[in-house]
């Protein structure tokens, strides 16, 4: 696990673990993430937002009239409050010895801008690794929902939802492709079902995961 090996904190503590929760729009992240949160006692959270200033950043990111954005400058905004998340909230409850479930973190980038929007990836990963300062999920949860899954749940839909079924393609492929690159950090879990069917499916995944 990353940085997991540092004791911080409380003495006799370990830090605690980061959880994060990825897929594509409506795949059910976000009820999955307070479920979780709820079981371990963690600190729920999202990107981007979690801050003030995350907040501030993903209105701009999210809103349909910002039609003109670079991807190069959508990346660098995804990093400007992921920065500032895991200054501000992420990094200084791990130290207490708390425990992190976070509604999306780093390896969306790598999704979205990087397999979405085509940038490098190798690119996009370093951006995260400097905001961050290489504080990378310790468990990351990738809840399994196909494209017309998820397109039935959509309701109004903000800037990145509205990006067409080739730019979400690429994303859900790019986010297998990141789970089976590292299968000792990444869970795929089934995101189709009723949602307690879901959490008890999360929770097998992510208690093994824990307990190894």
């Amino acid at each position: 696990m990353t940085d997991a090996a540092a004791s911080e904190g409380t003495p006799g503590r370990t830090r605690g673990r980061l959880i994060a929760f990825e897929g594509g729009e409506a795949s059910g992240k976000s009820t999955q993430a307070a479920r979780l949160a709820n079981r371990l006692g963690a600190l729920l959270t999202r990107e981007p937002g979690g801050t003030a200033v995350g907040e501030r950043i993903r209105d701009l990111l999210l809103d349909r009239a910002v039609a003109d954005l670079s991807d190069r400058a959508e990346a660098l905004l995804m990093a400007a409050a992921r920065a500032q998340h895991v200054a501000e909230v992420v990094r200084p409850a791990l130290s207490a010895g708390q425990d992190v479930v976070t509604d999306r973190y780093a390896d969306s980038s790598l999704a979205y801008q990087g397999y979405g929007r085509g940038l490098d990836l190798d690119e996009v990963r370093s951006l995260s690794a400097w905001a961050t300062e290489g504080l990378w999920a310790d468990v990351v949860v990738l809840l399994d929902v196909s494209a017309e899954v998820s397109a039935s749940r959509l309701g109004a839909l903000d800037r990145f939802e509205a990006a067409g079924p080739e730019f979400h393609r690429n994303v859900l492929a790019g986010f297998a492709a990141l789970a089976q690159a590292d299968p000792g950090r990444w869970v795929v879990v089934d995101g189709t079902g009723l949602p307690d069917e879901v959490e008890a499916r999360v929770w097998d995944a992510v208690s093994a995961r824990l307990s190894a």
